[in-house]
C-alpha cells in the first residue's frame, strides 16, 4: 500500500510539529542531502510552457530512493480563485518501483523553499544578521520570515508589495505567530535600506527589475526567489555582476534564473560545493552575496522524504492502493470482473 499525504494530513503534521520546528528539521535534511549531491542522478526540470504559464516535472533519485514533483506556475490563476502554484509528488523505492509516497506538495513546497532560503543563508549571511528586507508577500512569504527568524534570528523584517492587501496579510498573520517586528515599507528601495539580508519572492513576469544596483549595499545577502522560469527574473543583471552568486543546479539555473540574463560563462558557485567546504561562500563582510534560488527537485527529494518519515512516527495520513496488490503478480486481469467470472468458473468446474 502507498502511504497518502493530502492537504489536511500535511497541515495537521506541519501544527503538531510546530512551524519552527519543522523547517528547523527540514533545513537539517536539506543540508545533510545536499552534502551527499555526488550520490545524486540530477537533471534540469522538464516544463511545458503555454501562453498562460507552466507545468514542470522535476525528477531526482539515489541509490535507494526516487522523487518526482509535478508543479505548476499559473500567475493569473488568483483571478480565477486557484493557487498560483499547485503540486503533487511522489517518493518511491529505486529498487523495485513501488509508490510508497504520495504527498500533496503545494504547502510543502513554500516550506522547503523557505527552509532551503534560511540555511543557505546560514552559509553566506554575514554573522549577525538581523534585519531582513521581504519584497513580494504572496503565498511564500509568512514562510521565509519564520524561516529566517528560526533559523538565523532575524529580528525585524521590512515588507513591501505592490498589492497592499498581500502586506496586509503577512502583517496579521505574522502578528500572531512570531515576535517579530514587522515594518511596513513605502517602496522596494524603503524596505531594503539597511537590510542585512534580502528576499525577493514576487510573481512579476518578464525581465523585471525589483532590485536594482542603487538599492544594493555592501555586506548584503540576496534571496533571489522569484526568478524560476526562462524570461522570468527579479534582479538587474549589474547585481549579479557585483555579486559572488550561488546555485542549486547549474545547469538549471542557467535556463531558468537570474543569470539568464548573463553570458553562459558567468561564474557562479554550486552551493553543495560550499556545504562541503570545497569552494569559500562569502569571502568578506563587505562582499554581496546571492542566492540564485529557482528551486531543484533534491528539495522535494528531501521534504518527501522528511514528511514520510514524519507521517509514519505519527500515524498521520492513510494506506491507499495506488498500485494493485495482486495474488499472482503476472494476472492483472483477474482483478477485473470478467477476471473475476472466469475464475469462479473454473472453480464450479
Amino acid at each position: 500500500m502507498t502511504r497518502f499525504i493530502d492537504v489536511h494530513s500535511l497541515v495537521r503534521l506541519v501544527d503538531e510539529t510546530g512551524v519552527p520546528e519543522f523547517l528547523k528539521a527540514l533545513a537539517d535534511a536539506l543540508r545533510d542531502d545536499f552534502m551527499r549531491w555526488r550520490e545524486f542522478d540530477k537533471k534540469a526540470r522538464v516544463a511545458s510552457h503555454s501562453h498562460l504559464g507552466v507545468i514542470e516535472l522535476m525528477p531526482v533519485a539515489d541509490d535507494g530512493a526516487y522523487a518526482f514533483k509535478y508543479v505548476n506556475g499559473h500567475p493569473h490563476n488568483t483571478a480565477v480563485g486557484l493557487p498560483t502554484v499547485m503540486a503533487f509528488g511522489v517518493l518511491a523505492e529505486v529498487d523495485t518501483g513501488y509508490p510508497v509516497l504520495l504527498s500533496e506538495l503545494t504547502l510543502t513546497t513554500a516550506l522547503r523553499t523557505a527552509a532551503t532560503s534560511a540555511m543557505v543563508a546560514q552559509a553566506l549571511a554575514r554573522p549577525g544578521s538581523r534585519s531582513m528586507a521581504l519584497i513580494g508577500n504572496g503565498s511564500q512569504s509568512e514562510f521565509q520570515a519564520l524561516a529566517f527568524h528560526a533559523l538565523l534570528g532575524i529580528e525585524e523584517v521590512r515588507v513591501f508589495d505592490i498589492d497592499p492587501r498581500a502586506t496586509d496579510k503577512l502583517m496579521r498573520h505574522l502578528s500572531v505567530c512570531t515576535p517579530l517586528e514587522v515594518v511596513r515599507a513605502a517602496s522596494v528601495a524603503d524596505a531594503v535600506r539597511g537590510a542585512d539580508i534580502v528576499t525577493t519572492v514576487t510573481a512579476h513576469q518578464g525581465h523585471a527589475v525589483v532590485l536594482a544596483p542603487g538599492m544594493i549595499e555592501p555586506g548584503m545577502h540576496i534571496n533571489a526567489v522569484g526568478g524560476d522560469s526562462p524570461g522570468k527574473t527579479e534582479l538587474h543583471p549589474d547585481v549579479l555582476r557585483l555579486a559572488r552568486v550561488f546555485v542549486e543546479y547549474e545547469a538549471q539555473t542557467r535556463i531558468e534564473g537570474e543569470i539568464q540574463q548573463l553570458p553562459a560563462d558567468f561564474p557562479v558557485h554550486e552551493l553543495w560545493k560550499v556545504l562541503l567546504g570545497s569552494v569559500p561562500g562569502r569571502e568578506s563582510a563587505e562582499q554581496v552575496t546571492v542566492f540564485d534560488s529557482v528551486g531543484f527537485a533534491l528539495e522535494d527529494y528531501t521534504a518527501l522524504r522528511y514528511i514520510h518519515q514524519l507521517s509514519l512516527e505519527r500515524g498521520i495520513g492513510q494506506q491507499i492502493a495506488l498500485v494493485p496488490e495482486l495474488d499472482d503478480p503476472k494476472d492483472l486481469f483477474g482483478l477485473t470482473a470478467s477476471g473475476r467470472r472466469r475464475a469462479v468458473l473454473r472453480r464450479a468446474a
